[in-house]
């Protein structure tokens, strides 16, 4: 089910038979000369969508903005500073368990934002901790890349020129969810390099055309589609057992 596609009243219905809500999130910001702006974001919201079809699991809207300021050197890019993205994940979850959500997990689409997401976890925890009451919920964070054999697929798939940024297996993933903007382009050298991720201007001057030890020209829609096949499995194991754990509350 996706929340944005249901009425409140089926929101009801479902909260009668589960608790669970999975949160897609990413950020909108470069990804080198051929990576859609919005591939963070796009690729936990693919292998989400395609894991409902088979579960009865219920998908939020997407969280698309996160923690890119060190992409601001490049146009189209769009970030938010941590204690804004810290206090609008609060807000998301408080709302969700105000109706009586009670396992939340937050499908990451960007390493960026794993040090936020995970403050905001402890914010969240820390003002149930001070009013000494249980929260009343459980938070989990999965990286899609982290899912259930993902990353050896990947590894299996791009045995060098994979990287950290600008990835063949994220355009991949994004190529065969939106084969109509596949993009091409002339870059060198065919694997760029890396280096310390600080400020926009720095990121800029080290990485020029956007990229960070990969070679995006690796991707293919079919690689895309195993990809994404294997990760929507990987949610689907990973909710249930999420799911599964037991509630102090």
């Amino acid at each position: 089910m996706l929340l944005p596609l249901c009425t409140w009243s089926e929101i009801e219905q479902f909260l009668g038979r589960s608790r669970t809500i999975v949160i897609p999130i990413g950020s909108n910001e470069q990804h080198g000369p051929i990576g859609l702006l919005g591939t963070d974001w796009m690729c936990p919201e693919i292998i989400a969508h395609e894991a409902q079809k088979s579960a009865d699991i219920l998908i939020a809207p997407t969280f698309n903005i996160g923690m890119a300021q060190h992409h601001l050197g490049f146009p189209g890019t769009i970030t938010l500073r941590p204690s804004t993205f810290i206090a609008a994940i609060c807000d998301w979850v408080n709302s969700l368990a105000a109706h009586g959500f009670e396992k939340i997990l937050f499908l990451n689409g960007h390493g960026g934002n794993v040090a936020s997401i995970e403050a905001a976890f402890s914010e969240l925890y820390a003002q149930a901790s001070f009013a000494r009451r249980p929260a009343g919920f459980a938070l989990k964070l999965c990286n899609w890349w982290d899912l259930e054999g993902v990353g050896e697929l990947a590894n299996r798939q791009f045995p060098k020129g994979h990287g950290i940024h600008a990835t063949p297996s994220e355009i991949a993933v994004t190529q065969w969810a939106y084969p109509q903007h596949i993009k091409s382009a002339e870059y060198s050298p065919p694997i760029a390099n890396w280096g310390p991720i600080r400020e926009a201007a720095d990121f800029r001057a080290r990485h020029p055309d956007g990229r960070m030890g990969s070679d995006p020209g690796l991707a293919t829609p079919e690689k895309g589609r195993e990809l994404v096949m294997l990760a929507a499995l990987g949610l689907v194991q990973a909710v249930e057992a999420f799911s599964g754990e037991p509630s102090p509350f």
